[in-house]
C-alpha cells in the first residue's frame, strides 16, 4: 500500500489538474462552453437517451441538465424524440450537426494536446492514458462514493482535509 505522502501528493496533483481543464475550455469554439461539450460528449459515446439519464453521468441536477439540454436544442445539436416506451418521456439524440461539433471539439482537443506535449514521448503517453483509465476505473461513475451529504455523523461527513506534510 502507498504511503499517505503519496496520496497527499496525488490529491495535490489531481487539484491543478484545475488548470488543465481551463486550458481545454479555452480550445472549445464560443458557442460550445465545456458544459454543452460535456453534453454532447455524453451523448455522443452512450447513445440517445433520457434526461435523467443524463444528468446521472453529468452528476448535476436535472434542472441543470435541462438548461444545457434546451441550448444544445436551440443551436441544433440534439434533438427532443418521443420515448416509444414512455410516450411522456422525451429520448435525447445527436443530430447531425451535433455530429459536426464533437468533430470539431475532438480536432481541437487533440490539436492542443498535440501542441502542449509534442516532447513526450508515445510511451509517456501511452502510459499517462492507462493510468488515468485505471484512476477513473478505480472510482467508477462516481456514484458509488458516499456523498459527505449522505453520511451524517460518520466520518464520510467531515469536509476533505488536504494532509499538511510533516513539520521538520
Amino acid at each position: 500500500m502507498a504511503a499517505d505522502s503519496q496520496y497527499a501528493e496525488l490529491a495535490r496533483q489531481i487539484s491543478a489538474i484545475g488548470a488543465l481543464r481551463r486550458g481545454l475550455a479555452r480550445t472549445l469554439p464560443a458557442e460550445c462552453p465545456s458544459a454543452l461539450a460535456a453534453v454532447l460528449s455524453l451523448l455522443h459515446r452512450h447513445g440517445p437517451m433520457r434526461i435523467s439519464t443524463l444528468a446521472d453521468l453529468l452528476a448535476v441536477d436535472i434542472s441543470v441538465t435541462s438548461r444545457h439540454v434546451a441550448h444544445a436544442v436551440d443551436c441544433g445539436w440534439v434533438e427532443r424524440l418521443q420515448d416509444p416506451g414512455d410516450r411522456r418521456s422525451r429520448i435525447l439524440r445527436l443530430t447531425a450537426d451535433g455530429r459536426v461539433m464533437i468533430d470539431e471539439l475532438a480536432r481541437r482537443t487533440t490539436e492542443m494536446f498535440a501542441k502542449t506535449l509534442h516532447n513526450w514521448s508515445d510511451d509517456d503517453l501511452g502510459q499517462l492514458n492507462t493510468l488515468l483509465a485505471r484512476l477513473r476505473d478505480s472510482f467508477g461513475d462516481g456514484r458509488s462514493l458516499l456523498h459527505p451529504r449522505d453520511a451524517v455523523g460518520s466520518a464520510a461527513a467531515q469536509p476533505a482535509v488536504e494532509p499538511r506534510p510533516p513539520a521538520r
